[in-house]
């Protein structure tokens, strides 16, 4: 039962009063002390001190509470610069701000929007307490909502009931979102950062309510605290990307360091290469070390000057390719590098094995270009000068060879020419149309001097036409070797060698000069007077040519039968005998049968087997016989016009010749 004697003293309720305030008492239980001394019946006196006491206590009490809060929006504001001192994630930090302005302030839900400056609006960037998915990709304009005006005007707004206030401009995208999120209040402030708005921070409440400043300045420090994030996060993102750059800077720069010294010490040992005198199967070989594939040398006509030879097919387009762009360019599985020395063509490097061909290592093989055009001019321009002494000396020989035959001889020993061996002869003169014979003269002899290059041949010019000396058992231009077979390898009086070696020159020739070039080849010789006399020969072979309508062509004397006979010095018969009938001849010797006497009374008849088998006293088909060895022994156009005649011809030098 209480004690309703009346107070006579304020003591009792001070106390009270005081252990309210340390017990942190709701407001309302302040009010009940001086209730209680009104029922306990306390004089007038006592409950005015009661009452002054009562409004002192609740003055303590509030500013306890302010202060409170104050502590636990430092704290929070403290937690928050922590959080942007140990975190490097700006998601993180950016969802504990928004949380801790949802906490202190406590209201329903928090979010903070960032501009797209790609799109020209603003997005949703972090909300806690949200449930509404609309919402949390709700795009703002602005100027549009209540925080498009934020952006707008850089000032914090707050609203206790956004759905009726005027002050912002409504949208049905933005209502449709705050409608769907049920929110009714909302405070917005802005991410300042040097004057210039770079996000908004709200929190907002599903029912009426309206902010203090108190809670306006704490936002407004957490929006702070939020765009130091977003500086710092910009900062390091900024700083990791020029770390970056810089990296990939300096990897470049050190992969290109090493690219210019890899290539400069593989000029410098190509140069030395060359310096050492080395040829150019040595630079190949160098390059093909260096670069780790296949390396060919080709001339200007695609010939192999060192390696294998490369595809034919695509290759011409490729080089061309190549001189016109100054690099290296891809020719299938292989790379093609033209040869120039300025805007000459010198002949071109290709590169197979290698599909996949970095820059430092293509580099590397353009050098190699240049190091092979640099050994390319200068053996070219020793061999031109060597030529010409050497064309000297031809010229010479084919003026006057019976002047001092022993002379010649030592003297073309002193120049590397030794032509006590067998040596063969050709004769080159341009095909082209009359009056150009003087221009076209100069060029063949400059093909003449390319097409030699690299072989122990020489060249001169002579009278009206260009002549060619080249061992007889060496390798010249055309199909082997450095730049093809001379072709008169072997037995010096087999027809087929000096034959092909004319075909295959006045082909090559006519490419180097760009004009058809007319070849004739004279018998191999050795000695001045014999080289004179095949130089004689292969002159009248080269008009004989011309006569026949065979301007371009290329032969030897030998090889146009009996023409050879008539137009080769020393007429020789049994030769020509022996290349016509030879495979008769050695039958008839082996076997003891007479094919050839049986041949000479065929054609002696007219070509009638009965007449011949009454010449030969045989059965016609003996004669039958006989005649179908020969066709097997000659060939099935034993019989044709043209070599019937050569036929005849034999047979009858072979009767007057006493065979």
């Amino acid at each position: 039962m209480n004690d309703l004697r009346p107070d006579t003293s304020a003591a009792p309720a001070l106390r009270r009063l005081l252990d309210l305030l340390a017990s942190g008492a709701a407001t309302e239980d302040f009010a009940d002390v001086l209730a209680d001394a009104r029922r306990r019946g306390a004089p007038a006196a006592v409950l005015s001190e009661i009452d002054d006491a009562t409004w002192q206590a609740l003055r303590v009490h509030r500013t306890l509470r302010q202060h409170r809060r104050r502590e636990a929006e430092l704290t929070a504001l403290f937690d928050t610069a922590g959080d942007l001192a140990a975190s490097r994630d700006l998601d993180t930090v950016l969802q504990a701000i928004v949380r801790r302005a949802r906490l202190l302030l406590g209201t329903d839900t928090a979010y903070l929007t960032l501009p797209d400056e790609a799109a020209g609006d603003t997005y949703m960037r972090v909300t806690d307490g949200s449930v509404s998915v609309l919402f949390q990709t709700l795009r703002l304009s602005l100027g549009d909502g209540l925080g498009g005006l934020v952006a707008q005007s850089a000032r914090p707004y707050a609203t206790p009931d956004y759905r009726t206030d005027e002050r912002f401009h409504h949208t049905g995208t933005i209502d449709a979102g705050v409608l769907d999120e049920g929110l009714v209040a909302i405070i917005g402030v802005p991410l300042l950062l040097g004057g210039r708005v770079i996000g908004v921070l709200f929190a907002a409440d599903r029912s009426p309510r309206a902010f203090s400043p108190d809670e306006v300045a704490l936002l407004c420090s957490l929006a702070a605290h939020a765009a130091i994030a977003l500086d710092t996060a910009k900062s390091l993102a900024d700083t990791r990307a020029a770390l970056a750059e810089l990296n990939s800077a300096n990897e470049l720069i050190r992969a290109h360091s090493a690219a210019v010294q890899r290539a400069e010490q593989g000029h410098d040992r190509l140069t030395d290469l060359v310096l050492r005198g080395a040829e150019v199967p040595d630079v190949a070989a160098e390059v093909a070390a260096l670069l780790g594939g296949g390396i060919a040398v080709l001339d200007t006509e695609g010939e192999p000057l060192a390696g294998r030879p490369a595809p034919a097919e695509g290759l011409a387009e490729a080089v061309a390719a190549s001189r016109t762009e100054g690099r290296s360019v891809r020719h299938g599985e292989d790379w093609v590098c033209a040869v120039l020395a300025g805007q000459e063509p010198l002949g071109a490097l290709v590169l197979s094995g290698r599909p996949g061909l970095e820059d430092a290592d293509r580099r590397l093989f353009e050098r190699a270009s240049v190091v092979t055009a640099l050994l390319l001019l200068l053996r070219r321009s020793v061999a031109e000068t060597e030529n010409r002494v050497r064309g000297e000396l031809l010229a010479d020989l084919l003026t006057a060879p019976d002047r001092d035959p022993a002379g010649l001889t030592a003297r073309g020993r002193r120049l590397g020419v030794d032509l006590g061996r067998p040596h063969l002869v050709l004769v080159a003169e341009p095909a082209g149309a009359p009056g150009t014979a003087a221009t076209d003269r100069g060029r063949l002899a400059g093909a003449a001097g390319r097409y030699l290059f690299g072989s122990r041949g020489i060249s001169a010019e002579h009278g009206e036409a260009v002549v060619l000396l080249l061992p007889d058992d060496s390798s010249a231009p055309g199909a082997a070797g450095a730049a093809g077979t001379a072709g008169a390898a072997g037995a010096a009086g087999a027809a087929g060698g000096a034959q092909q070696v004319a075909e295959l020159a006045a082909e090559r020739l006519a490419r180097l000069a760009g004009f058809p070039v007319t070849v004739g080849a004279g018998r191999p010789a050795a000695g001045p007077v014999a080289l004179a006399s095949s130089y004689a020969e292969g002159l009248r072979c080269v008009r004989a040519l011309r006569v026949l309508g065979r301007a371009g062509d290329g032969a030897s004397a030998r090889a146009l039968g009996f023409l050879g006979v008539l137009l080769g010095d020393g007429h020789d018969v049994d030769g020509f005998v022996g290349a016509t009938l030879g495979p008769l001849l050695d039958y008839d010797a082996r076997r003891g049968t007479e094919l050839v006497r049986t041949l000479r009374a065929y054609f002696d008849c007219g070509g009638s087997l009965t007449r011949a088998k009454d010449e030969l006293h045989v059965h016609v088909n003996t004669v039958v016989q006989r005649l179908d060895r020969v066709e097997v022994l000659l060939g099935r156009d034993w019989n044709h016009p043209e070599r019937s005649l050569e036929l005849q011809l034999a047979l009858r030098l072979q009767l007057l010749a006493g065979g």
